[in-house]
């Protein structure tokens, strides 16, 4: 009697790929060296070698992802998702789910009890006096792997995808906004004696950049601390809204920000777990203009209660600061938003919390020349641009419409234009007018139609 066997290979732990190379062998001994030397530094034993056992960490964790990557340059260019659902690692498997569990105590214990890698945080030194002339402390080890992430991740990333121009270079921007405006830059202010800064964030996604204590506390340090408060407020309230409207949000989510970096180039892998579910979209719109309203209202009053010297309101606008700190600022961005990219996909944060994509998606929903254009008579409805957007955009319901797709949420990312065998899909910056096409012609093999 035949009998049917279901094999979830997703929950397997032993079973190898069939498609790992050698090189990717390799790989994976080189980060299996680096987690022991991660060990090693954290039981604290390894202070007296900190020098040997950060270039331990740095250059295995780099040959471990370079090796990993070859295979992507030496076959074919062009995009293979070969496994993805299969994957215990790609698809929600056990491994997936330790993956979290590590992520996510991670960040904890950076926020909350960064004592228990006093062992790590000190083989950072070295590094850290070279760069800022200070000791390290969690924040610049949590900056060093962060970029780290991004770099060889990137490197992943250009390798995959390097048949598309746009890709590349989009991805070497978000490497060199990290890398330079993120963790180079703020380090070396902090050696010159200046107030640690970051040129990439700004209001509301950098919050306290525009909070009055922070401002008068910038603006008493001398003319380059009130550089840095004019710098964050025209790219507030004149570079963002220009450029928005020239680019879409893509300009910044795709291209500059330290989140959206980690979620394109490590986050990869994962972008197909994002929830594209109409509750999801509705959760989403109220969760994330939610927190854009909460950050407005805390920081007019923290500015009414400056302006008044506290007669208003007293400590509780500060009480709101902080509270806003700890949930999203902490919890949300930081915990979930990233120890969550394993389950959720990559964009958690960048979908439910992020206040500044927040005010770049109500520019690019309703001003602004970006959109995407669809060729719906040569889609096929394979689902590949829906499966592979992390933004949770079901991109085939407006393809098969012939619908330009208009989504506040949409990052410009240009996934679901590769994924596309048809070539459905286009990003562009025309004209403001007929952006919205609400009613569609649809040209198809032996009929033309309009949809009234």
């Amino acid at each position: 009697m035949k009998k049917d066997v279901t094999i979830h290979t997703s929950l397997s732990l032993t079973e190898e790929s069939k498609e790992q190379t050698l090189s990717q062998k390799t790989g994976g001994v080189c980060v299996a060296i680096a987690i022991l030397a991660l060990v090693v530094a954290m039981s604290g034993t390894g202070k007296s070698y900190s020098a040997t056992l950060l270039s331990i960490i740095l250059g295995m964790f780099t040959l471990g992802a370079l090796f990993y990557a070859l295979p992507y340059f030496r076959g074919p260019a062009g995009i293979r998702n070969n496994n993805v659902m299969f994957n215990s690692m790609t698809n929600k498997g056990t491994i997936a789910w330790i993956t979290a569990i590590v992520l996510t105590g991670f960040y904890i214990i950076i926020y909350w009890y960064s004592w228990l890698f006093d062992g790590l945080i000190r083989i950072f030194d070295p590094l850290s006096y070279l760069i800022s002339n200070k000791p390290a402390d969690q924040w610049f080890m949590y900056g060093a792997f962060y970029t780290l992430a991004v770099i060889i991740m990137g490197v992943r990333f250009i390798a995959r995808y390097r048949h598309s121009r746009y890709h590349v270079i989009r991805t070497f921007s978000v490497m060199f906004f990290q890398l330079g405006f993120a963790f180079l830059i703020p380090m070396f202010l902090k050696k010159l004696n200046e107030p640690e800064f970051y040129f990439s964030y700004f209001w509301p996604l950098k919050y306290n950049y525009l909070f009055p204590s922070d401002v008068s506390s910038l603006a008493n340090t001398g003319n380059l601390g009130i550089f840095m408060v004019l710098w964050g407020a025209i790219m507030t309230f004149i570079a963002t809204p220009i450029l928005t409207y020239k680019y879409g949000k893509r300009w910044y989510c795709s291209w500059v920000c330290g989140c959206g970096g980690l979620a394109e180039t490590a986050g990869d892998p994962y972008r197909h777990l994002s929830d594209k579910s109409l509750k999801a979209w509705k959760i989403e719109r109220w969760m994330v203009h939610s927190v854009l309203v909460i950050i407005t209202v805390t920081t007019l009053l923290l500015w009414l209660n400056s302006y008044y010297k506290g007669e208003v309101l007293g400590a509780i606008s500060g009480g709101f600061a902080k509270w806003y700190g700890f949930f999203i600022g902490a919890v949300f961005s930081g915990v979930i938003g990233v120890g969550f990219y394993s389950l959720m996909g990559p964009r958690v944060w960048c979908r439910f919390g992020c206040p500044l994509a927040a005010i770049l998606g109500i520019f690019q929903r309703f001003k602004s020349r970006f959109r995407i254009t669809t060729n719906g008579g040569q889609c096929i409805s394979c689902g590949n641009c829906s499966t592979y957007c992390h933004m949770g955009i079901d991109v085939r319901w407006y393809a098969q419409r012939g619908q330009n797709i208009v989504r506040a949420s949409c990052v410009g990312c240009g996934i679901c234009s590769s994924v596309c065998p048809r070539g459905v899909l286009k990003l562009e910056n025309g004209k403001e007018e007929g952006r919205i096409n609400d009613k569609p012609i649809i040209i198809g093999n032996n009929n033309i139609s309009v949809n009234l």
